[in-house]
């Protein structure tokens, strides 16, 4: 039902119910015209008497005051043009979608949207990127292995599970490749990676890869996948390829792993046995050596004495022909010397006198006596001399 301010009739919402005064307006007190409506004429020439007032010359029909409102607006919608690039941000300008060039860190300018746009991506971030598994929340364990990732084949058709990290930053110097050149950074840089991988792990064996050549496989898929991305343009520098896990297939490991501990035992076996072929060998060729030198020596020294024995023998016949008695008696003699000279001997006189026994002066034994009583005086002596102090 419309309603009425008039005060007759008991007021409108904002009037007052049986008293005297007249009607209000939500804005405070009514109109001072008798209770009736306010002109809406009214109202809107006079905001437009104080919008002359403001604006210089009094009247907006101007064109003058039209083009410094129109200045004032482009004023303000250049001065939005300023932008700050972070010491860890590189600054991409574009004009009207068009590359124009990099700024770096500071207050800098470019054309405002939506003329110009500039996109500030972080250059010094560096970004984890997990292939053949997905860490926890956390980032500190391992959730769950993702095989379709982490199998492949190596060089000698087996199979082998690499779970392995990449980390790489925006290239400083080509932050616009990067822009530009990739819609999905994460899902290609990871492709790459994995790609890489695969190639690198195809041309090696599997024992190598599980042992001995984890570090160069990392350092040339790194190597692989930085090349790929440059070809690209991606704008992307790979820093690092960090292998977390390099093992067989989970249901074949247990086996592998008793495979593997087998060939280990047969070289460690293989190796005693090198060790002790190369301490026995040497020992009995020095052995053999020695034995070949004592014969050589023995072969010298019974020549050496047969020959000294032949030119004695000759010099003593060439006295022999010179004397042959006297050689034979001084033969016999010196032979009987060197027989009887050691021994025990009873002289028996063979003429029939007395018992037929000769009695003799043992001089040597009495003289060897004598030397044992002296020394053993000569102990006791000092033994008494000793036990006096």
């Amino acid at each position: 039902m419309p309603w009425s301010n008039q005060s007759g009739g008991g007021g409108g919402p904002w009037g007052q119910r049986g008293g005297s005064g007249g009607g209000k307006s939500p804005w405070g007190s009514g109109p001072q015209n008798n209770g009736t409506p306010p002109d809406l004429e009214d109202i809107l020439r006079r905001g437009q008497d104080r919008l002359k007032g403001i604006i210089p010359g009094g009247s907006m029909g101007g064109g003058k005051g039209i083009a410094l409102l129109a200045l004032a607006v482009l004023a303000v919608w250049l001065l939005t043009g300023f932008y700050t690039v972070r010491p860890n941000e590189v600054g991409i300008n574009m004009v009207f979608g068009k590359y124009t060039g990099t700024s770096g860190e500071g207050l800098r300018y470019n054309w405002p949207y939506p003329i110009g746009r500039v996109q500030k991506p972080n250059v010094t971030e560096q970004q984890r990127i997990e292939v053949g598994y997905r860490s926890s929340p956390n980032g500190q364990t391992r959730s769950r292995d993702v095989i379709e990732e982490s199998l492949m084949l190596t060089g000698d058709e087996n199979i082998v599970d690499i779970d392995f990290d990449l980390v790489w930053q925006v290239n400083p110097a080509r932050a616009q490749d990067y822009v530009f050149n990739l819609q999905n950074p994460t899902g290609t840089i990871k492709s790459v990676a994995e790609s890489a991988m695969r190639e690198v792990v195809g041309r090696r064996q599997i024992q190598a890869i599980l042992t001995t050549d984890q570090a160069s496989v990392a350092q040339e898929v790194r190597q692989i996948a930085q090349d790929a991305l440059d070809a690209y343009g991606a704008g992307v520098l790979v820093n690092v390829v960090q292998l977390q896990a390099v093992q067989p297939p989970a249901d074949v490991r247990q086996a592998f792993f008793d495979v593997n501990a087998a060939q280990q035992d047969a070289v460690r076996v293989q190796n005693e046995a090198e060790t002790f072929a190369s301490q026995v060998v040497p020992q009995a060729r020095g052995e053999a050596a020695r034995a070949v030198q004592q014969a050589e020596g023995y072969r010298e020294q019974s020549v050496a004495d047969a020959t000294g024995q032949a030119a004695r023998f000759s010099k003593v016949y060439d006295e022999y022909q010179k004397a042959p008695a006297i050689i034979r008696e001084r033969i016999f003699l010196e032979t009987m010397e060197r027989v009887f000279g050691g021994m025990e001997k009873v002289i028996i006189d063979q003429n029939g006198q007395g018992q037929g026994v000769v009695p003799y002066l043992p001089l040597n034994e009495m003289q060897r006596r004598q030397g044992a009583a002296n020394q053993g005086a000569a102990n006791q002596a000092a033994t008494n001399q000793g036990a006096a102090r």
